[in-house]
């Protein structure tokens, strides 16, 4: 039994990481039908950022973090996105693709390729024990973190005037502009809610693995990209769960196969998703775009 919640607990918690990555990508292709595999640079760049701000008082590293990754985000916006409003998915896919590109090179150009290993707040890997049950400090964070910052963007986007407008340009862009939405200001929005998202996903990150390295970030962004797929794009709600859900099975097979077998944990996790895809194509959940059109 105490094996069995100490699992439980580690799958929540990557599983709140990957949810957190999802959410971070879904918002973006709800509003732009983008798929902004730039996503992954964001966090990554988070972790360099720590890196350099590692013996600085963690309270003024943390928002120095957030704050450079959301300005990053709404450059990236500004720079690269605003000019191919108007274009099409293909297009806007080839840009965040160049986009990741770019920023993964100047990350190598400037710290070189190896990972580099560094402290953020050690104390949080010590496990806290109840009822003989060890369980390392950093989990319970991110559980919590993931809650509260769940809770908050519901609130935004069902309660305030700015969340109703990105929810009705997610259903339908151009009538949403029509009746007065300013598509620029919720564009930008959500390109900062994005940067929020993986700031907070790569401080959690270095807490858990306290490595920095310029391909890091590839493999949450990727895995919150199969979750959003297989919650059904464009569906925020399904994001959140298809990246807990991958999260949670990926630390179920790793505790539950053989050992020789835990080296394929990755191949029946996207078995799984290939044969959710086969009999749901359009995901777990379809968002309201989607059925508006039905």
């Amino acid at each position: 039994m105490t094996y069995a919640v100490q699992t439980l607990i580690d799958a929540i918690s990557v599983g709140s990481l990957y949810a957190l990555s999802a959410l971070g990508i879904g918002l973006l292709f709800g509003i732009m039908r983008l798929v902004n595999f730039a996503h992954s640079e964001f966090i990554t760049i988070g972790v360099y950022v720590l890196m350099m701000t590692a013996g600085v008082w963690f309270p003024l590293a943390a928002p120095v973090t957030i704050a450079v990754v959301v300005l990053l985000a709404l450059a990236v916006d500004r720079l690269a996105f605003r000019r191919l409003r108007s274009s099409d998915p293909a297009t806007l896919l080839i840009t965040s693709f160049a986009i990741s590109f770019l920023l993964q090179n100047v990350l190598v150009l400037v710290f070189g390729a190896r990972p580099i290993g560094f402290d953020l707040l050690p104390e949080l890997g010590k496990p806290i024990v109840i009822n003989e049950v060890r369980i390392p400090g950093i989990n319970l964070v991110t559980i919590g973190v993931t809650v509260v910052l769940l809770v908050a963007i519901a609130f935004l986007l069902r309660r305030t005037r700015i969340g109703i407008e990105m929810r009705a340009a997610a259903v339908d862009f151009r009538m949403a502009r029509l009746l007065g939405v300013r598509g620029d200001r919720v564009i930008a929005l959500a390109f900062g809610l994005s940067g929020l998202l993986a700031a907070v996903v790569s401080i959690l990150f270095s807490a858990q693995t306290g490595i920095a390295s310029p391909t890091l970030g590839l493999q949450l962004a990727l895995v919150g990209f199969v979750a959003t797929v297989i919650g059904g794009m464009g569906s925020l709600v399904g994001a959140v769960l298809g990246g807990m859900a991958v999260g949670m099975f990926t630390v179920f097979l790793q505790a539950l196969l053989p050992p020789e077998w835990r080296v394929f944990r990755e191949a029946f996790v996207y078995l799984v998703v290939i044969a959710v895809l086969i009999f749901r194509p359009q995901g777990l959940f379809r968002s309201a775009a989607a059925r508006e059109r039905i």
